[in-house]
């Protein structure tokens, strides 16, 4: 498939794109290789090629959940203006 310069200024339009007709042949020259390189991916024979989830076979390595501090609530909640049942009460923003 070959774009032509009505095709890429159809495409500039739809994208609510400015694009003047010196950049429209450039873009057009960009896009057909694009498209070239498509084709070509798509001629190339994946029968029996079995899909890759991720390309590493790696594990994450996780730690341990456990509490690492003590609960210091109250002593953090002190200085603030409002607070409730262990919340931070704050100003409505949303109506």
């Amino acid at each position: 498939m070959s774009l032509d310069h009505s095709d890429v200024a159809r495409i500039a339009h739809l994208a609510r794109l400015e694009v003047s007709d010196a950049e429209i042949s450039e873009f057009a020259s960009s896009l057909n290789s694009i498209l070239s390189l498509v084709d070509a991916m798509q001629a190339t024979d994946t029968q029996g090629v079995e899909p890759l989830a991720h390309p590493l076979d790696s594990v994450q390595r996780l730690r341990a959940d456990e509490v690492s501090e003590v609960n210091q609530r109250e002593a953090l909640q002190t200085c603030a203006p409002a607070v409730e049942d262990g919340l931070f009460l704050v100003p409505r923003v949303i109506e």
